[in-house]
């Protein structure tokens, strides 16, 4: 699979090089083809496919591209547990502070999931630890609210504010004592 991945990818760069009306195929091909080479690079991320990635790696294609809903291969490799993948990607230079369309980071999804190793490594970027998704929660808030107290250990000594909180009122330090402030019924 990899090599029909890199002969795609290659196309890929070729079609985008053509000149228009030199023998280049219809605009709906290379759409095609690089959704096609998309779904290809989630897939990877999502199984954790290291030798799938590296040839995505190697041939240069766009490391934080991201999916309908704002998933990067980083995002969904931490999701879904896929340590080597997350570390070949960092290593590979994907940016651990990309957010999906909630606002959401790689780091939040691994401590949401229980991933603790890779929430540990994904602490090593160079990402505020405040970073806040689209409901004004940060890391550390998440960390609080699944009771992952190893974590907001490490979330402080990197700078984040345990105290924060989010437009209810939530901080890491309340919703890691079981205090969970909820929007009033309507």
């Amino acid at each position: 699979m990899p090599i029909y991945i890199a002969a795609l990818l290659i196309c890929c760069s070729f079609t985008a090089l053509a000149a228009p009306g030199a023998g280049q195929p219809p605009a709906t091909e290379p759409a095609a083809i690089k959704a096609q080479l998309q779904d290809y690079y989630f897939d990877a991320a999502r199984r954790g496919d290291v030798e799938m990635l590296d040839t995505f790696i190697e041939a240069g294609y766009a490391l934080d591209t991201q999916d309908e809903k704002g998933y990067s291969a980083l995002i969904l490799a931490a999701y879904h547990g896929q340590a080597p993948a997350v570390e070949r990607l960092l290593a590979a230079g994907a940016d651990a502070c990309v957010q999906d369309k909630r606002g959401n980071t790689a780091l939040m999804g691994a401590i949401f999931k229980g991933e603790l190793g890779i929430a540990r490594r994904l602490l090593a970027a160079d990402c505020s630890p405040d970073q806040r998704n689209a409901a004004g929660q940060t890391a550390a808030m998440y960390a609080g609210l699944f009771k992952r107290v190893e974590l907001l250990d490490a979330l402080a000594a990197k700078g984040a504010d345990l105290n924060a909180e989010d437009p209810l009122g939530n901080s890491a330090a309340r919703l890691a004592s079981g205090e969970i402030r909820t929007a009033a019924p309507h």
